[in-house]
């Protein structure tokens, strides 16, 4: 697969970073480079290798779910620096 000069101005819009028009190219060589890395990937083969979260083995740590705190409301709620019926107020992010 190789990216276009269209396809990395595109790219940069829906990422809403603003490029300069000398560096669609640069830009353009390091997309497809990105992407041939990706392709040599889908090379290696998998099959029998069990999935894994880290290098190292380890076991989840497990302990008893026990309430603590967290049944007095009015406490919590003091440390909100706005809040209402019991509910935090949060300032508007989205119009």
């Amino acid at each position: 697969m190789s990216v276009d000069a269209e396809t990395v101005r595109r790219v940069a819009h829906l990422a809403r970073i603003a490029i300069a028009e000398e560096e669609v190219e640069n830009l353009r060589g390091e997309l497809n480079a990105i992407l041939a890395f990706v392709e040599q990937l889908s090379e290696v083969k998998v099959e029998g290798v069990e999935p894994m979260t880290s290098v190292t083995p380890m076991a989840m740590k497990m302990r008893e779910d026990e309430v603590t705190e967290g049944g007095d409301p009015d406490a919590i709620i003091a440390n909100a620096p706005a809040h209402a019926h019991h509910f935090f107020l949060v300032p508007k992010v989205v119009e």
